[in-house]
């Protein structure tokens, strides 16, 4: 793996479904375009996006997804089909970002080559206000302080020893890909930059960049 970048997949990050005039979507929307502009601009053999569900179809480039059950009909990807909204959203920022390169949807980071790149896509707590979707929980937004430390740091372990547990319970159970990826870049070392941290409409978002040396 030559590098991972970490973006949310709300449906609202594809500007067509964004209505809402707040501006954190707008920021947040920006940043995770830019990301991924610069993680294919580094010109990977090919693209894994990552997230914690499975393709219904063929996992690489045919396989695609259709944003149409949340409101606007957007195709992505391949022909396919099979792609849930994680994978979809990811599908979405590659083909905003001009990538035609082999691409691979995964749930787990198995197999994957040196000069491949990684796409995790995952949104944060779900109870970051009283008018979050899952209402306010006072742990939430420490919890993803947690993670938005380790993803500034390029702190691996940290990723790698969040509670998936705690995380389920705060509607962040995409979290698991988080540790994915602190566990199989551990003794790696880390570039991070992190781009961008918010909870709009309460819930936690981050769109971080890591480039990884030996």
């Amino acid at each position: 793996m030559i590098a991972a970048v970490v973006c949310p997949h709300p449906p609202l990050l594809v500007e067509a479904f964004d209505r809402s005039g707040v501006a954190e979507l707008r920021e947040v929307r920006a940043a995770a375009r830019a990301a991924v502009a610069g993680l294919v601009a580094a010109r990977p053999s090919g693209v894994v996006v990552l997230a914690a569900e499975r393709a219904q179809a063929a996992s690489d480039e045919t396989a695609g997804g259709d944003l149409a059950p949340w409101g606007v009909p957007v195709p992505v990807g391949g022909a396919g089909g099979g792609l849930g909204l994680a994978h979809t959203v990811g599908a979405w920022l590659l083909d905003d970002a001009g990538w035609t390169g082999p691409r691979r949807y995964v749930d787990t980071l198995v197999d994957v080559s040196e000069d491949e790149a990684v796409l995790v896509m995952t949104d944060g707590t779900t109870k970051r206000t009283l008018r979050a979707p899952g209402f306010l929980d006072e742990r939430a937004e420490s919890y993803d302080a947690l993670v938005e430390d380790a993803l500034r740091q390029g702190d691996a372990a940290g990723l790698a020893g969040l509670d998936v547990a705690l995380g389920g319970e705060l509607g962040a159970a995409g979290v698991t890909v988080l540790v994915d990826l602190g566990t199989v870049t551990q003794g790696r070392s880390v570039d991070p930059v992190l781009h961008h941290a918010s909870a709009p409409l309460g819930v936690g978002y981050w769109v971080a960049t890591w480039e990884l040396t030996a």
